[in-house]
């Protein structure tokens, strides 16, 4: 599990949260045909620098347990977080207790998946996310991450 990089509190520049599901935590190895070579450790130093750049505070976490990443989601109101940028990984087409923890928090957010969900099995054509979603952001890879980033980088600056 990945702690949070920063504390919202201690910045007044707008909190992003990158939330990371399940067995994304074996990026790098697993079945890089559908998930690239990236880990997530590179994922997310890249976000974190793009980030800083923008003058934007980001955390990161992942987790592979449900009841973590609901707990995960609570706190990111309190934390006064902006923006969430959730990769649910399996929980897509499962999880009712997360769509419900996003749904009870009200932060925008961008459901982003590293394969094109849509072109593989009919069970992943299904997510309990996407129609609470800013946007949908599926089969580019590391870039899907990239560019829910830059998206809420321009809507955070007014562009």
């Amino acid at each position: 599990m990945t702690q949070p990089k920063s504390d919202a509190k201690t910045s007044a520049a707008p909190h992003l949260l990158v939330l990371h599901g399940p067995n994304l935590n074996l990026l790098g190895s697993r079945e890089p045909q559908h998930y690239g070579a990236a880990t997530l450790a590179d994922i997310d130093a890249a976000l974190s620098r793009r980030a800083s750049a923008a003058g934007l505070v980001l955390a990161t976490f992942q987790t592979n347990h449900e009841g973590a990443m609901v707990e995960r989601i609570h706190a990111a109101r309190q934390e006064g977080v902006a923006r969430i940028i959730i990769n649910p990984a399996a929980w897509t087409h499962t999880s009712v207790a997360i769509r419900d923890a996003l749904a009870a928090v009200a932060i925008p957010f961008i459901e982003v998946h590293l394969s094109n969900v849509h072109a593989r099995e009919p069970f992943r054509h299904h997510s309990y996310f996407s129609d609470l979603a800013q946007g949908v952001i599926a089969g580019l890879g590391q870039a899907s991450y990239h560019l829910a980033l830059e998206f809420f980088i321009n809507q955070l600056s007014g562009d």
